[in-house]
């Protein structure tokens, strides 16, 4: 039986204008940010309909969301019509950036320019100093994954998380190396629908929604 997971990235955060490496800090959705998250709820429920899912009344069947705000105010967004409540799971939670936390891209760049080189041509080999590894943050979000969909035979469920927790799904399910994590964009708001068939994954959309 097929199970199809919506996976979405939380809206726009406060001052996104400034490209920062927020990792586990704690950022709130910004206004328009909330906005894009009310329409990827509207885009999650015509989806399902299309699909003519037996539960697709309501959209979805459970939500797993990331304990950052960012995510957890976009998970109750999109489970309000639902009439469900999401299931908060600490592993969903965005890297920890180490040193470059609440650092935007240009100020890393000039402050650490090596490593900053470094972690963009191989994220797999090289990780911010004091910050998580990019294994390390693998092993924590495929076993929460895996247990997520353990829990459910054939299902409409939802993960909302953060651009590096997806794009990590994403190269899991598509065989990607995750040297390349970086070539799969996530804006913010994105819904990316992926369908198991015994647990064999077929992406069906990437990086789309109705935010762009």
């Amino acid at each position: 039986m097929v199970k199809t997971l919506y996976l979405i990235r939380h809206g726009e955060t406060e001052g996104a204008e400034s490209r920062r490496y927020k990792g586990s800090i704690d950022v709130p959705l910004s206004g328009n940010g909330i906005e894009q998250i009310k329409k990827t709820a509207a885009f999650i429920s015509a989806e399902a309909r299309k699909a003519g899912r037996p539960e697709a009344a309501s959209g979805l069947t459970a939500i797993y969301c990331s304990p950052l705000s960012r995510a957890l105010k976009s998970a109750e967004i999109i489970a309000e019509p639902c009439g469900l409540k999401p299931v908060v799971v600490d592993e969903l939670r965005e890297r920890h950036f180490g040193i470059w936390e609440g650092m935007s891209f240009d100020e890393i760049r000039e402050v650490y320019p090596d490593e900053f080189k470094a972690w963009a041509d191989n994220p797999l080999k090289y990780s911010p100093i004091g910050g998580e590894s990019t294994l390390g943050v693998r092993d924590r979000v495929i076993n929460t994954l895996d247990w997520i969909l353990q829990n459910h035979m054939s299902d409409n469920i939802a993960i909302i998380a953060h651009g590096g927790v997806n794009r990590i799904i994403l190269c899991h399910v598509m065989g990607m190396p995750l040297e390349n994590i970086f070539r799969v964009e996530q804006d913010f708001g994105c819904v990316n629908i992926i369908e198991f068939w015994d647990r064999y994954p077929v992406v069906k959309l990437l990086n789309g929604g109705l935010i762009k």
